[in-house]
Order: C-alpha cells, then structure tokens, then sequence
C-alpha cells in the first residue's frame, strides 16, 4: 500500500472514531472541518435532523482567487461563524475530522471563535 493511502486511511480511522463522541444536535450543532489540499470547507451539522445550517469554503466569491494558506482559512472561519450566528447558534462542537488541530484547521476554529461561536 502506497504512503498516501495509508495517510488517508489513517485519518479517516480517527475520524471515525472521534465521530463517536461528537454528535451534533439541535442546541449544539457540529462546526465540521475538511482540509483538502486545494480548499478548506467548514459545515454547521444538525446530526439529529441531518441538515446543515451553515457553510462556508475557500471556493466562494469573498474567497477565492487567494492561493491556500491560514490565512484563508482564517476568513473561512470567519465566514462560517457570522453564517452561523445569523441562523441563532452561538455554541457548537468543534469536529477537526481527523486532521491534526494545527495550522489550517486552528487558524478557522479560532477566526469561528472570534466570530462569536463557542467551542
């Protein structure tokens, strides 16, 4: 098995496993992230009614055209934290899907706080 597929694999193993314990509901949706090597895409999840609620990615209009750094993903962040607060959620669970919490991934959870989620 090549190195990537094992990366993936990987990952997709704490993924799983750390869907276990997060679950979204109604009060408290789930802030999911997908770190792609292209984009980064962030998702307010109701996992009881299986609707999402808000989004957000580096392909949108108010985004698109910067190459892929943290600081795209700091306005993604931003982005899905203002979308979220206008639909009435002010605390969600913070799902990283399996990516380490470093980088990308940090620099939109925090940009999501300081847009006025709670995690």
């Amino acid at each position: 098995m090549s190195r990537v597929k094992d990366r993936k694999q990987r990952r997709v193993k704490i993924k799983r496993r750390f869907r276990t314990a997060v679950r979204g509901t109604a009060d408290r949706p789930r802030l999911s992230v997908y770190r792609s090597l292209r984009h980064v895409y962030a998702q307010v999840i109701d996992d009881d009614s299986g609707t999402t609620i808000a989004s957000a990615s580096s392909k949108e209009s108010a985004v698109k055209g910067d190459t892929l750094t943290v600081d795209v993903a700091s306005k993604v962040g931003e982005l899905v934290g203002a979308r979220a607060k206008d639909a009435g959620i002010t605390t969600v669970v913070f799902d990283r899907g399996g990516f380490k919490y470093h980088g990308r991934v940090q620099a939109l959870a925090e940009a999501a706080r300081e847009a006025g989620l709670d995690f």
